[in-house]
């Protein structure tokens, strides 16, 4: 899998992205991680763009959503970063993936199939992290 870079415009945001992506096609992409501000790119979510003016990339239409469920969480400064390690390494375990962005934005994506209890397993680790949902349907 070859990774590219892309400049991503969200002209409703009126911002820019920078991505790593794997290209599909002349303007398809597949994304390789998760993007921190729009919560519609996610592991796995296949999309096709066009270049404006700018030559940057707006998204034209989702082309294939992820096969993961995707859940995204403040950490605590409480916790250690063996202990979110724990969690992590259990995610991959359960053939899912975890990011970390700022230090303290944690992403998680699980297979949609997965039987794994993602809240369970917080619990069992004490953490009591917040959730951030995204209230705007049409993200």
């Amino acid at each position: 899998m070859k990774l590219i870079k892309i400049e991503v415009y969200d002209k409703r945001e009126k911002t820019t992205t920078t991505l790593y992506v794997e290209q599909l096609s002349e303007n398809r992409f597949r994304m390789t991680d998760n993007d921190i501000f729009n919560c519609r790119l996610t592991l796995g979510t296949e999309f096709e763009t066009r270049l404006n003016a700018d030559g940057k990339h707006e998204i034209v239409r989702i082309t294939k959503a992820s096969e993961f469920l995707t859940r995204r969480f403040l950490l605590s400064s409480k916790h250690t970063e063996s202990a979110y390690r724990l969690l992590g390494d259990e995610i991959t375990r359960q053939g899912g993936f975890w990011q970390v962005d700022f230090g303290g934005l944690a992403t998680v994506n699980l297979p949609k199939a997965s039987a794994f209890d993602l809240d369970q397993a917080m619990t069992d680790l004490g953490f009591g992290l917040t959730e951030i949902t995204d209230d705007d349907p049409d993200r």
